[in-house]
């Protein structure tokens, strides 16, 4: 068995549609009015429709889940971000401890999106502050043989 999307009940398809195109650059593969398809494995699902599948009421603002993405040009994509009108962050960008910047943010049915730096890129400014492959991986928490696929 393998997974084939992930998807957000959402109230708005269209709504949900041109934020995830503007923000984040995902195209519509397939619309079907009541749930489309988007590049990158995320599927959007209408309220109403999902509510008549399961029999069950939606509930959202859980803030107990989110859709991660990782970007090779953090900062362009930062300041991109930040120049968009009614964006709703759950917090501004900040620096994990093991030196990934991300931004999380919700879409506009309070699903959270997390934008990382793409892991490598963080690998990378390690290197080149003249960190060893050991302390990297030592600060980063992840296996020597990772930050050596890494800094290839």
């Amino acid at each position: 068995m393998k997974i084939k999307n992930y998807m957000l009940v959402v109230k708005d398809l269209e709504k949900s549609k041109d934020f995830y195109w503007k923000v984040l650059g995902l195209r519509t593969l397939a619309d079907m009015g009541i749930h489309a398809v988007l590049t990158g494995g995320l599927a959007l699902q209408t309220e109403g429709s999902f509510k008549e599948f399961t029999g069950k009421e939606i509930s959202y603002h859980g803030n107990d889940t989110e859709i991660y993405f990782e970007e090779d040009d953090f900062d362009s994509f930062v300041e991109k971000l930040y120049s968009m009108e009614k964006i709703e962050y759950v917090h501004p960008v900040m620096e994990h401890s093991w030196g990934q910047r991300v931004v999380r943010l919700y879409d506009p049915d309070h699903h959270i999106i997390e934008v990382g730096e793409n892991m490598k890129t963080v690998c990378r400014r390690y290197l080149d502050q003249g960190m060893t492959m050991e302390e990297i991986a030592e600060k980063m928490g992840i296996p020597l043989k990772a930050v050596k696929a890494y800094a290839r």
